[in-house]
């Protein structure tokens, strides 16, 4: 593949992923050009980053970037996604495309009249959970029928519970509510915390059922991304086996109980390889040692370029307007604690 030349629409703390990817592996990404909002912020940014900054979507375009990564905040990616599809540039744009039934229908709009355009959902991507993926769907405990996931909120949480269950436009019920709780801080995006600060935060427990029987149980909590004292899990159920975190129960052909657990190479944030009693189920394709989530982005970004070149993978922006249609109806649910809200995704595709 060809070295990969985009641009940033936007300057925050998201746009820096790709900022370091492009650093990480240079001869195969490019980043041309990050475009901000103000010269204040394109000196700031240019001054700490070395990226070359501009104010001028002119500038950007003339450049002819293969994709433009719309990095803006939530609310405005969808408009600026559209802004940047309609003066010809295709795009990548940053969780989520919509935010509300009447975006993602319009998003999906977009989709149709064939504008190429992507969103940047990379968790399926991430090494720990592309491995788990890759083990559940080899069959080794039989077809998992529900899932307990803490971990990652709204439309991460629904890309992975919907590959892990294999689901697509099917309904599902969605209930549960918030609670709110004190926890002491411990980090944040830019600092620890060591003088004993609380606050209060909340959490949601949610339970999804599909008229097939099976069942997903969410359960997140915002300072699990970064708190030393609140930690992350996952745990798979099927008919003959589970799996804890990294920790694997299951009988085998012939009904025997065996225990083993996924086997990591690489140290720190930096994972090389995944594997299950031998066999490998995700070996990471960089040179470079990035962290698990750029090295997930960066994977997102070839499959952009390959979309752009063949046609390949248009399936995939389709697939995050359905976990962003979850997402709508999972706040739906917490603002009804005593309703069932029924999450039909078939009826943003008309």
């Amino acid at each position: 593949m060809s070295k990969i030349r985009f641009i940033i629409v936007g300057s925050g703390w998201r746009s820096l992923f790709y900022v370091r990817i492009a650093k990480y592996l240079p001869e195969s990404f490019e980043c041309c050009a990050m475009l901000c909002r103000s010269e204040e912020k394109a000196e700031l940014m240019n001054r700490l980053y070395g990226v070359h900054t501009t104010v001028s979507a002119e500038e950007c375009i003339d450049l002819k970037p293969d994709f433009a990564v719309v990095a803006v905040t939530k609310k405005d990616i969808f408009s600026v996604s559209r802004q940047w599809l309609y003066m010809g540039i295709p795009v990548l744009c940053e969780t989520p495309l919509g935010q509300s039934e009447d975006e993602i229908k319009s998003a999906y709009s977009l989709l149709k009249e064939g504008f190429k355009i992507q969103v940047a959902e990379q968790y399926h991507l991430v090494p720990f959970y592309s491995a788990v993926i890759d083990l559940w769907k080899s069959g080794i405990a039989g077809e998992a029928y529900n899932i307990t996931l803490s971990a990652m909120h709204d439309y991460h949480a629904a890309s992975i519970i919907r590959k892990i269950l294999r689901k697509g436009c099917e309904s599902v019920k969605i209930s549960g509510k918030s609670h709110k709780f004190v926890v002491t801080d411990t980090l944040s995006r830019n600092e620890a915390f060591f003088d004993g600060r609380t606050s209060v935060r909340e959490r949601a427990r949610l339970t999804f059922e599909y008229e097939d029987g099976k069942a997903a149980f969410y359960d997140f909590q915002s300072v699990q991304y970064r708190s030393t004292i609140r930690k992350k899990y996952i745990n798979i159920q099927s008919a003959r086996g589970e799996m804890t975190n990294g920790s694997v129960c299951y009988l085998d052909e012939n009904f025997l109980p065996k225990e083993a657990a996924l086997e990591t190479e690489g140290h720190n944030d930096f994972i090389k390889s995944i594997s299950f009693e031998g066999r490998k189920l995700y070996q990471n394709p960089f040179r470079a040692e990035m962290p698990w989530d750029e090295t997930a982005i960066a994977l997102v970004m070839q499959d952009m370029k390959k979309f752009i070149d063949t046609g390949e993978g248009a399936e995939t922006a389709r697939e995050a307007l359905i976990d962003s249609f979850y997402s709508v109806k999972m706040h739906e649910a917490l603002r009804s604690p005593d309703s069932e809200i029924i999450c039909r995704p078939e009826s943003i595709f008309v």
